[in-house]
């Protein structure tokens, strides 16, 4: 069965590389005059405009035909390589929400306009660019839980990866029917992933105790734990759900429909950010971030639930090992016991991931595609939203492929010269380490599911 696994897979990467993975458009279709006003505008206000405008991650904006124009080479060059907008997910595997890949045409169209000198057409023509809000589209929240202080970004141009916690207390136990991350420094706060501690009533004299940041770097694993004072009082380990929030610049926040997700918030609490990424700043700078809480009146009809597989969870096959100037291919495989809807998918490797595909078969040989990355980069990771549920049976097998490099060719090689790098199943661990991972978020299957759309806007 190994065998033909890995052989499926080979032959799905081989066939996936080969397809257009957007539309079949071509140079040919273009129009012979490329503008601004009549074809530019709309793709940089849709794909670019939501990170690159004043105090948001990119470094430039691109609201008017000026700040297109000065960067129109560059702008050809990144979405031609594929490296702007950020969307690793390939769109001809699998559609997700929120997806802001361009298509061919699309990037045709951008080349030619900077090609023929960047012309700006009729602008008096064009609406006012899109008005886009600073915070989630789901009103005011119930409650906004702050990190406890500001973290100080020093302006030495290196990219910092940090463990940090917020704390709360609340009046009384609820549910939380969403939460949202919302950076203090948008610019410099690059992607973040948090889970969600609950206290039991009494078990923990003061959440607010502890360390507030750590250099995950420096200190992981149960050293960090004890350092941010995660225990009850008596040493026991408080229930925990992962990858409750995560955050990418442009990324909205997992909204779902009415009766479906949720989650048990306890009084007493805390949000542990296992992963906060901090890009490099040429100045000393601050971030304080905080977390929008919006409360459910009750517990949901079916609970958002959550399948691991990979390091800690599942048997990786061969064991995650690299030797100095390897490149290997692993698997790990979960089948599943109960009929589930799947709602997001998560891949997650580190800086020496090459690609990653997850695909499903069913009891009756049917393959259901799920995520595939086609160019692994540790500082894009999505959780994935699908449009609508995707049903899968029971007795389903869930299989992940992931392809590390370890050589000195890969571009986001931590070592030089590399070095053996061996999977740790720490819950912290340094960026350096390595990891095989998937998630999948779900609620228990009913008739129809593939008939609701998580289209919630």
């Amino acid at each position: 069965m190994r065998w033909s696994v890995y052989a499926f897979t080979l032959l799905l990467l081989a066939w996936s590389c080969g397809m257009d993975t957007t539309d079949t458009a071509t140079a040919e279709a273009l129009p012979d005059t490329v503008t601004y006003a009549a074809h530019v505008a709309p793709i940089l206000w849709s794909n670019c405009m939501p990170c690159h405008r004043p105090g948001h991650a990119g470094p430039f904006p691109l609201i008017t035909y000026r700040d297109a124009q000065r960067k129109a080479q560059m702008i050809k060059l990144a979405t031609g390589k594929g490296y702007m907008p950020p969307w690793p997910a390939d769109t001809s595997y699998r559609r997700f929400l929120g997806e802001r890949a361009l298509t061919r045409h699309e990037i045709a169209l951008l080349a030619r306009w900077a090609d023929q000198g960047a012309l700006p057409g009729d602008t008096s023509l064009l609406p006012p660019p899109p008005d886009l809000p600073e915070d989630p589209l789901l009103g005011e929240p119930d409650h906004v839980v702050w990190l406890p202080d500001s973290f100080h970004i020093p302006g030495d141009a290196r990219d910092r990866f940090m463990i940090a916690k917020a704390p709360f207390q609340l009046e009384r136990d609820t549910f939380l029917r969403a939460v949202a991350f919302v950076p203090g420094n948008r610019q410099l706060v690059h992607h973040m992933n948090a889970a969600l501690i609950n206290y039991p009533r009494g078990k923990k004299q003061d959440v607010f105790a502890g360390a507030r940041y750590l250099n995950a770097e420096e200190i992981h694993g149960p050293e960090a734990f004890a350092a941010l004072q995660l225990t009850n009082d008596d040493g026991s380990w408080p229930p925990l759900v992962p990858s409750v929030v995560n955050h990418l610049p442009g990324l909205d926040p997992l909204v779902l429909p009415d009766g479906l997700g949720g989650l048990h918030l306890k009084r007493e609490g805390a949000f542990l950010l296992n992963t906060l990424h901090y890009g490099p700043s040429t100045r000393d700078t601050t971030d304080r971030s905080r977390f929008l809480l919006w409360f459910a009146p009750g517990p949901p009809e079916r609970p958002l639930q959550e399948l691991s597989l990979g390091s800690t969870h599942t048997p990786i096959d061969p064991p995650l090992h690299l030797e100095p100037g390897e490149v290997r291919s692993f698997h790990t495989q979960l089948t599943l016991r109960k009929p589930i809807s799947v709602v997001t998918v998560n891949p997650h490797m580190h800086l020496l991931g090459k690609s990653f595909v997850a695909y499903a078969v069913t009891p009756a040989r049917d393959t259901v595609p799920l995520v595939r990355i086609p160019e692994w980069d540790f500082k894009w990771q999505y959780a994935y939203t699908l449009p609508y549920l995707l049903p899968l049976p029971s007795g389903t097998t869930i299989h992940v492929v992931g392809i590390f490099d370890n050589t000195a060719d890969n571009p986001h090689q931590p070592f030089r010269p590399p070095r053996a790098i061996t999977g740790t199943d720490s819950r912290f661990m340094r960026t350096t380490d390595e990891m095989l991972q998937f998630f999948v978020t779900y609620v228990d299957q009913r008739p129809g599911d593939e008939k609701i759309s998580l289209f919630t806007k």
